[in-house]
């Protein structure tokens, strides 16, 4: 084992033998580095003003990621490269391009927002040359404003590639500086009497778990975090799988895409969206840039959640979960993973190795909708996932899966009775509409009423077969429209 942090702040090394186990990279920023540019809003990776930038060394070259260091756990940062708004100063006097833009196009009112939309413009005018409005878009929706507004950020987000750029506004070639800290060692730092453990292989990483079985195993902290940050819970043991190579594979076979446990949305979303459209849009919609390159699909099926995202498409599609303890693995499907509200059939010591998903034939129909009261960054009141095939008019198969409406992730078996082995027509839409008041029992809460859900929930189905029966039909009204007809 490995009892040093290491870590670049910029292309200085940071060696840290002694660090709380969920210090976020926040605080240690503000209270230890003096760095505070960087901002504290919410404490929940929603408001954005938090944002820095982490470079992660991938098949030999830096990729740069805007993330929320509001509930991202300093010893996450083992062999990473942490950019703060302080880096872009150029002298006394200059400006970055993003910063001039911002200035030109008078995108900062209070001010207090504005380092983490530097940041978020930063890491998009890093990785990408003149993106479309939607990307622009993208990339600041999980910033929050609230005096400019956006017409003038967006605006200053198309200025920054229009101005000229020097080679010093790129950080600095860091990738030999990183080589120098990758390793296959377990890192073992803590301090009071707890401990983080980030493991970088399989193996190593089933051990720690059968050695410590209560530790909290953390992917993307974008839950863990908030317990520390809102709930101010102690967390004794930590393991976090984000040092796992293993767990990050996305691989596609013939028939098959197999996402590891550890992979994250961003690093998913691309080959999601060029297989499954919908799922893509899904994942697009799924928090924000911050947190999408953090938070995992594997993290997102172990949480349970009876409102996550990405269960309701994948049983629509008829994954298969897989589970490890060390070198057994289990497989079930993935509907079968989910047992009851806040339980799943997860064997103590078991990760979630990986998901694979099935290739769809060349006539099967899969549509996804996330219905929320915001378009962006915002927690689904309901999520429905439907497929399906079809014997000229006749359904042979049909999957319809909802978030939202029940204690978890969960088919609408008597709908999907009502419509397998008939035509596929409105008369069947609406007695399987009808049929979705025997399998769900929604609840009433802050996002939604019981009727609301059981309504929007009839809906989607509805929506779903003109989608697919209709090419006209327009039902799109945000979003990528043209994935009604894909």
């Amino acid at each position: 084992m490995r009892h040093t942090l290491r870590f670049l702040l910029g292309t200085e090394l940071k060696a840290l033998d002694t660090v709380d186990p969920t210090l976020t990279v926040l605080d240690w920023l503000r209270l230890s580095e003096r760095r505070t540019g960087t901002k504290e809003g919410c404490a929940e990776g929603d408001c954005g003003a938090c944002t820095v930038v982490v470079g992660r060394l991938i098949d030999g070259a830096i990729r740069y990621e805007a993330v929320n260091a509001c509930i991202r756990f300093l010893a996450t940062l083992d062999g990473c490269q942490l950019l703060t708004v302080e880096h872009l100063k150029r002298g006394d006097f200059t400006l970055h391009p993003v910063q001039q833009a911002m200035v030109d196009c008078h995108g900062s009112q209070c001010g207090f927002c504005t380092p983490g939309f530097v940041m978020s413009l930063y890491a998009l005018w890093l990785n990408e040359d003149r993106p479309d409005t939607q990307r622009i878009n993208d990339a600041l929706a999980g910033n929050l404003c609230r005096c400019t507004g956006y017409a003038p950020i967006i605006a200053a987000a198309r200025r920054m590639y229009a101005l000229p750029a020097r080679p010093e506004d790129r950080p600095a070639d860091a990738a030999a500086l990183l080589q120098a800290l990758q390793d296959d060692a377990t890192l073992a730092i803590g301090r009071d009497g707890r401990r983080f453990y980030a493991p970088a292989t399989l193996p190593a990483l089933a051990a720690l778990i059968d050695t410590e079985p209560d530790a909290t195993l953390v992917a993307g902290a974008t839950d863990v975090g908030l317990w520390v940050t809102k709930f101010q819970r102690v967390l004794p043991t930590v393991i976090y799988l984000g040092r796992v190579a293993a767990l990050r594979r996305i691989e596609e076979t013939s028939d098959a895409i197999e996402i590891g446990g550890g992979a994250t949305y961003s690093e998913a979303e691309a080959a999601l969206a060029r297989l499954y459209p919908d799922f893509g849009e899904l994942v697009r919609r799924l928090g924000a840039v911050q947190v999408r390159n953090v938070g995992t699909i594997g993290g997102n099926i172990a949480n349970g959640s009876p409102i996550g995202d990405t269960p309701p498409a994948l049983i629509a599609l008829g994954a298969t979960l897989v589970l490890r303890r060390g070198e057994t693995q289990r497989r079930m499907p993935l509907e079968d993973f989910f047992l009851a509200y806040g339980k799943q059939d997860r064997r103590p010591g078991e990760i979630v190795e990986f998901v694979s998903i099935p290739k769809l034939p060349a006539d099967t129909r899969f549509r996804a909708y996330k219905i929320t009261k915001r378009f962006d960054q915002d927690i689904s009141s309901v999520c429905g996932a439907f497929l399906v095939e079809l014997a000229e008019t006749r359904v042979t198969r049909i999957r319809l899966a909802y978030g939202g409406m029940a204690g978890t992730p969960k088919r609408a078996a008597k709908a999907e009775q009502a419509l397998l082995g008939q035509a596929w027509s409105r008369e069947r839409i609406e007695a399987a509409r009808t049929a979705l008041a025997e399998d769900f029992t929604p609840l009433d809460d802050w996002r939604a009423s019981a009727a609301y859900r059981a309504q929007v929930a009839a809906n989607l189905l509805l929506k779903f077969f003109i989608e697919t029966s209709d090419p006209s039909a327009e039902t799109r009204l945000v979003g990528d429209r043209s994935l009604a007809h894909g």
